[in-house]
């Protein structure tokens, strides 16, 4: 018996009780093993059930990724609330590049669409890679996969609901468009309705799978604001534009920024700029030939860190050099410092470092 179908089945089981699965895969080693110590009614249903979502998976082409899966989205492997199970169909790459969650009111205005539009086109137009992030919604989400399509930018449709339908169907083309630049991506099986409290639970995902997240326009309450908060939550990086105070549209938006919880911006250079990505003119600056005298003077885990830094352009997340390392946090933060304080790596929002050499 497969071990994706004892995931699919804890997930099941524990639908509404993600906490209680995720403390057991943490107490057990993985679903399997927590599988076997649990005596749960409905466990026949569920690894049934379990059975035949792989095999609809597998009909229609659907990936199935699991926390013991070396590709899942480490980015929401961070998350304390991960899902257990994702089902994703496309060509999705869920942890390569830039990520940029965008979302807001779902009644937005002909300007609000345009930002969308226009943050979407100069973030490809700067970044070497990017990928949209959204949930597929009527207003600011479906404008920011809309750009994305429109140029040729990676984008990834987060739905509140199973794979086996499109919601709104409006949005039908737009899904099936995503599919050649990127994809659906939920931890909903089959058969799962687009119940209200879904929409809020998928927002985590959007926040989580995010470097950065962008609210364009949202009224003073809404989905948006929720999305915002988790970001904050999941120490993502937080944007918003501004609007005038009398624009209800962008109430919001700068409640954000008065809260001290989002950055202002007013085009992509500021976000780029903030979170210290590298731009496609960025000059490539040599490494220091001093480093080959340094290294001899790093400890193994300084040396480690040092060489997955030097391999990767825009810097790695503190928590993905955890897992990379499998060192404990603490040390991996503490000779992270060590390194900082010799110039040798420099720390960037979101938990990120950057080697500078």
């Amino acid at each position: 018996m497969s071990n994706c179908q004892f995931d699919i089945a804890l997930s099941l089981l524990f639908r509404t009780r993600l906490r209680k699965s995720l403390a057991l895969i943490d107490h057990y080693g993985s679903a399997e093993a927590a599988w076997a110590h649990l005596h749960e009614p409905g466990m026949e249903d569920c690894l049934e059930r379990a059975r035949k979502e792989m095999e609809w998976a597998e009909k229609h082409g659907i990936r199935i990724w699991t926390l013991a899966d070396d590709d899942y989205p480490w980015r929401l492997k961070q998350c304390p609330d991960k899902p257990i199970v994702l089902y994703g169909k496309g060509n999705i790459e869920p942890s390569t590049g830039h990520f940029v969650s965008i979302v807001g009111t779902r009644r937005p205005t002909e300007h609000g669409k345009e930002i969308t539009r226009r943050l979407v086109r100069d973030l490809h137009e700067r970044l070497e890679q990017v990928t949209i992030v959204s949930g597929g919604a009527y207003g600011i989400d479906i404008a920011a996969h809309r750009a994305a399509i429109e140029f040729g930018v990676p984008t990834l449709i987060i739905p509140a609901h199973g794979l086996d339908r499109i919601y709104p169907y409006q949005h039908r083309k737009d899904a099936i468009d995503a599919l050649a630049q990127g994809g659906l991506l939920t931890e909903f099986p089959s058969g799962t309705e687009p119940l209200p409290a879904y929409f809020l639970q998928r927002n985590r995902i959007v926040a989580g799978l995010a470097d950065a997240v962008v609210v364009v326009e949202s009224r003073e309450k809404g989905g948006s604001l929720v999305t915002a908060n988790m970001a904050v939550d999941y120490n993502r990086e937080l944007f918003t534009f501004p609007g005038r105070p009398e624009d209800e549209s962008s109430r919001g938006c700068n409640n954000l920024i008065r809260a001290n919880k989002a950055h202002l911006i007013d085009s992509a250079d500021d976000l780029i700029d903030i979170m210290e990505w590298k731009t496609r003119d960025a000059a490539q600056q040599p490494l220091q030939t001093t480093m080959v005298g340094l290294l001899g003077d790093l400890n193994p885990l300084q040396q480690t860190l040092l060489e997955k830094l030097q391999e990767a352009e825009d810097g790695l997340n503190i928590n993905f050099m955890v897992m990379e390392t499998e060192a404990p946090y603490e040390a991996v933060a503490s000779e992270l410092v060590m390194l900082e304080l010799q110039g040798l790596v420099r720390s960037l929002p979101g938990g990120v470092y950057r080697f500078v050499g």
